[in-house]
């Protein structure tokens, strides 16, 4: 697949968790959470269900904040610099975010004005790319989860972000949709992107980097 661009991104570690932890009701959820991540690479979240990986990821996209620790975008603390830090990232959560009363088409025509994009990609091409030539002006509720989540995708054929965070993307997809997803995710590195990830998908992603969520037992 093809994507506009190339991300002009140094060699050194963009994106740094260093010694995050966080603390739900009395619980310590997970601590002492150190990565980093340099343009190129593609980083798995694994666990068991339950362990905090949507919650790792929902700090990511500053939808949480850590109870310590310190998110670094570019060596900018991101808890001071979080609208330059947004203007970078791409998260999708495991929900459709999608208007359900509108169609694949009408819900991308909105996210890209919203957004901004200059991607010169249309809407029919990108859309038709991710297998839903035919369905592109059905309302979303008439659609499959499977069809709803390639609604979703669409916007990663359009983003300018260079960090994509992704919260199960591989839910409700078919075989076809996987191989067309991990195609995504491959050119986006090779662009210079990165990509953080959920998944109990067995990716089909050369030199994918796997990070263990371990739970903590602390309770504070």
């Amino acid at each position: 697949m093809l994507l506009a661009g190339r991300f002009l991104l140094p060699q050194t570690p963009q994106l740094i968790l260093d010694s995050i932890a966080f603390e739900r009701d009395d619980s310590l959820l997970f601590s002492g959470i150190c990565l980093s991540l340099e343009s190129g690479d593609v980083l798995q979240i694994e666990g068991p269900n339950g362990v905090g990986k949507t919650t790792l990821l929902r700090i990511l996209s500053t939808a949480l904040m850590p109870t310590a620790g310190k998110l670094l975008w570019q060596g900018s603390d991101v808890a001071r610099h979080r609208q330059l830090y947004l203007q970078n990232i791409m998260f999708l959560g495991h929900l459709p975010g999608l208007k359900q009363s509108l169609s694949p088409t009408e819900n991308l025509v909105w996210w890209r004005r919203i957004h901004r994009d200059h991607s010169p990609l249309k809407n029919e091409e990108i859309l038709g790319s991710l297998g839903l030539c035919g369905y592109e002006d059905i309302p979303c509720y008439a659609l499959s989860a499977g069809q709803q989540r390639r609604a979703v995708l669409a916007r990663l054929l359009v983003t300018e972000a260079p960090l994509w965070i992704l919260d199960e993307p591989f839910t409700a997809i078919d075989k076809q949709g996987v191989a067309d997803l991990e195609a995504l995710l491959i050119a986006h590195a090779r662009r210079g992107g990165m990509a953080v990830l959920s998944t109990h998908q067995d990716l089909g992603i050369a030199n994918v980097r796997r990070f263990p969520l371990v739970a903590s037992a602390e309770v504070v």
